[in-house]
């Protein structure tokens, strides 16, 4: 049995901020190698003349940095035990909450536990690290807790050993997942303002051999996107 460590963010959550889809994802990797990826995001960062303990974020994404990014995106796809998986939630200002007796939060719930499953394998344990976002982090981890063991049943609580908050300016890994995340996102609400965004969005599809706004194989591991989408709106 190995430990994973899973480190969870997301973008574009919030009910009513305009923007139709939800994007969560996660970064997995091995308990015991997460001190050298962390140092060799940090000596990335020293390489660029950037201070290794500054956050590396999507929107900070620009020209004068498109090298260290692109660096960032070889990292990840260079180590075969690093694994990513999101899920875009499209429709979200036309859910009908009330017709399922449900909450955003409760929907919100739901989409996490859908991308965790697909990371999750009863043969490991995991200790699952969510980006704090806002005073109901540790709410919304309580509910998240109950939902897996929910779902999950009698196998939870040896596979899922932990669920716990963390701030991602504290956690090179974190970073790098709201790095891949915000790429996902920004390729599937079509944006195109920035240039060195739509470069790093076209050399992960690269490396990725995958369109991002297309859902990849059940059996994809290294890099997988799930296009999730309603099946009734108002």
């Amino acid at each position: 049995m190995s430990e994973i460590n899973i480190y969870c963010d997301e973008t574009c959550h919030l009910p009513n901020d305009g923007i139709d889809l939800m994007v969560i994802g996660g970064i997995s990797c091995p308990k015991e190698k997460v001190k050298d990826i962390n140092r060799q995001i940090r000596n990335i960062k020293e390489k660029h003349n950037v201070y290794k303990f500054a956050e590396i974020k999507w929107v900070r994404v620009s020209n004068s940095q498109f090298d260290m990014y692109k660096e960032l995106i070889d990292l990840f796809f260079d180590n075969s035990f690093l694994n990513f998986r999101a899920v875009v939630a499209h429709n979200k200002s036309k859910l009908d909450y009330r017709r399922f007796h449900l909450t955003h939060d409760d929907w919100y719930q739901r989409i996490y536990y859908l991308m965790l499953r697909g990371m999750i394998d009863i043969s490991d344990s995991y200790h699952v690290y969510v980006d704090i976002k806002d005073t109901k982090g540790a709410e919304k981890i309580n509910t998240l807790r109950d939902v897996l063991n929910n779902a999950a049943g009698y196998f939870y609580e040896e596979t899922v050993e932990s669920i716990q908050l963390l701030k991602s300016d504290q956690v090179q890994l974190m970073q790098l997942t709201d790095l891949l995340i915000g790429a996902v996102a920004y390729a599937n609400r079509g944006l195109n303002s920035s240039k060195a965004k739509i470069d790093l969005v076209s050399y992960i599809e690269e490396r990725s051999n995958r369109m991002l706004k297309r859902t990849s194989p059940k059996n994809e591991v290294k890099f997988n996107v799930f296009q999730w989408l309603p099946r009734e709106v108002r």
